[in-house]
């Protein structure tokens, strides 16, 4: 019986901790106290559990004893004392929940729309927002951006205590807000999605725990909020998901989206991942992210390389770039030129890219140069190329890419 229940509370740990430490954060107003306060009812849950029998909601069980163990624990801490009235009226029953799913619900919305103010910094809200809404450890975190985990667990800590002291409101922002609030939170979970889709460093090409949370967190904005260019960039990562089991082969090297095999890509994930794109465009209320998903699904309806629609693609890229002027965008887009027009017409629009110095130290866009130069049996610039490409790049698989392209250059093939 014991084991059982240890199963239970085990599944409901992974299922739901995080929903029950949303809650907890509104009830208690503190990170640090709700977390505490939920490891507490959850090591309860198994003696409680094994004795009585599971609860009816084992949820608001969790909410409603955490958060009483909480305030037994701040009660002991007053000592009765004058802070004593502020611990006792947080027994109000208006504090109370009932753990109904809609109020479950916006616990997380409120929780993630506060690791994301605009307040913190990007590196705080991105930080807080996979310990606290994502459920990683800080060590975890601290591997994936090869950050010591000291850096990390600061980091964490400045941000809540500028939550504190800023007196950040734990609510989902007004209408009005929404707009300016909302690209906060979009832009988080893309960096996450895009440190699991292609690590920053490292010697594993993906972090599939990584792309599966910002995955994760974009069904779950997308269920709380309406809105089209959350559907768009829940379909941009969806998109590139169906492809991640063939960007890289067994022993861990980088495949080239020319060169992956098409069956392999996930089909159900293509399909959601098009119809959300649809959706949003039809709503004529979308952004970038849609506009990237988009040019996701053309490269997903392709059977093979050659059958790509790079004129369609070159379009959305200038659709894009008048609501995105991103660099990284119009490189993008000057790839793709070459893939309609030729390796010459990309290399122009790379190079006057590079001009002002903006992308000097972006290795994609060497790497983008390199492989143009290369087409086009401009051996020596293509080799200096990709060295500038290799000096910029800290991930192993893209390292040994690289080292076998200097190498193909070097050899002549």
């Amino acid at each position: 019986m014991a084991d059982v229940i240890r199963d239970q509370v085990e599944a409901i740990y992974r299922n739901d901790s995080r929903r029950v430490l949303a809650t907890l954060i509104r009830l208690l107003d503190d990170f640090d106290r709700a977390e505490e306060a939920m490891h507490e009812a959850f090591a309860a849950a198994l003696g409680a559990w094994a004795r009585d029998g599971l609860p009816g909601n084992p949820r608001a069980w969790l909410v409603s004893t955490a958060r009483f163990k909480s305030i037994d624990a701040e009660r002991r801490r007053a000592r009765f004392d004058a802070a004593l009235p502020e611990v006792t009226a947080q027994l109000h029953p208006e504090s109370a929940t009932s753990g109904d799913d809609d109020e479950v619900a916006d616990d997380q919305l409120r929780l993630i729309f506060t690791c994301c103010h605009p307040a913190l910094s990007l590196d705080a809200q991105v930080a807080l927002t996979l310990r606290e809404v994502c459920g990683l450890t800080t060590e975890e975190i601290a591997h994936a951006f090869l950050t010591p985990a000291p850096t990390i667990a600061q980091r964490i800590v400045r941000a809540k205590q500028k939550i504190r002291t800023a007196r950040i409101p734990y609510q989902v922002p007004t209408r009005d807000e929404l707009p300016t609030r909302l690209d906060a939170v979009l832009q988080v979970i893309y960096l996450v999605f895009n440190e699991g889709y292609l690590a920053s460093s490292g010697s594993a090409l993906t972090r599939h725990d990584f792309s599966a949370e910002a995955i994760r967190l974009g069904r779950l904005l997308l269920e709380l909020l309406h809105e089209p260019e959350i559907e768009g960039l829940l379909a941009l990562m969806l998109l590139h998901e169906a492809r991640r089991v063939t960007r890289s082969s067994d022993d861990g090297e980088l495949i080239l989206l020319d060169m992956q095999d098409r069956s392999r890509w996930d089909q159900r994930l293509i399909a959601e991942g098009s119809e959300l794109v649809q959706h949003a465009l039809r709503s004529r209320r979308f952004g970038p992210y849609t506009l990237q998903a988009a040019i996701a699904a053309v490269h997903a309806d392709a059977q093979t390389a050659s059958e790509t629609d790079w004129t369609q693609i070159v379009g959305l890229y200038d659709v894009l770039l008048r609501v995105d002027e991103s660099p990284v965008i119009a490189l993008n887009r000057a790839v793709a030129m070459a893939m309609r027009d030729g390796p010459a017409a990309g290399l122009l629009a790379i190079d006057a890219l590079m001009l002002d110095g903006t992308l000097r130290d972006y290795q994609l866009a060497h790497a983008a140069r390199a492989d143009l130069l290369r087409r086009m049996d401009r051996r020596a610039e293509a080799r200096a190329a990709y060295h500038a490409a290799l000096a910029l790049t800290r991930q192993d698989s893209m390292r040994r890419f690289l080292q076998r392209r200097i190498d193909e250059v070097d050899g002549g093939t």
